[in-house]
């Protein structure tokens, strides 16, 4: 398979007021978080919340700044989420591909809305018991 890039929005949502970013994203269901470049979080005027200790494939690891609070949107879904500050694009990662319920179709080499829950994003909450009367 390719990769898949898409088309998202991103905006600071404690900052309504600040203007959102539209960014062409890396679509990977193998990397865990969001990831945007400095300048990103910069016009966001994202707050860096910790410091995360990232390896990369090639072994090297750095110290990144762990940003939020950050509200992504693609298809009309959204996720509220944390991002990692680096590299020069925006990577879109598997949890906040969860939250949107979205995923990646191999066939058509793109990123599709849940063909499960087409209109609505879903979750699965497994371990919750629901009360009954």
């Amino acid at each position: 398979m390719g990769l898949v890039y898409q088309q998202i929005r991103i905006a600071n949502a404690a900052r309504p007021d600040l203007e959102e970013v539209d960014a062409k994203a890396l679509v990977d269901s193998g990397a865990i978080d969001l990831c945007i470049p400095k300048l990103v979080a910069l016009q966001l005027k994202l707050q860096t919340m910790e410091q995360r200790m990232v390896t990369y494939a090639d072994g090297r690891s750095e110290l990144v700044d762990y940003v939020g609070p950050v509200l992504v949107e693609v298809f009309g879904r959204k996720a509220f989420t944390g991002a990692m500050v680096m590299g020069n694009q925006v990577l879109l990662g598997a949890i906040p591909m969860e939250s949107m319920d979205v995923l990646i179709d191999p066939r058509g080499q793109q990123l599709i809305p849940n063909p499960d829950h087409p209109n609505v994003p879903g979750a699965l909450a497994m371990g919750f018991r629901t009360s009954r009367p």
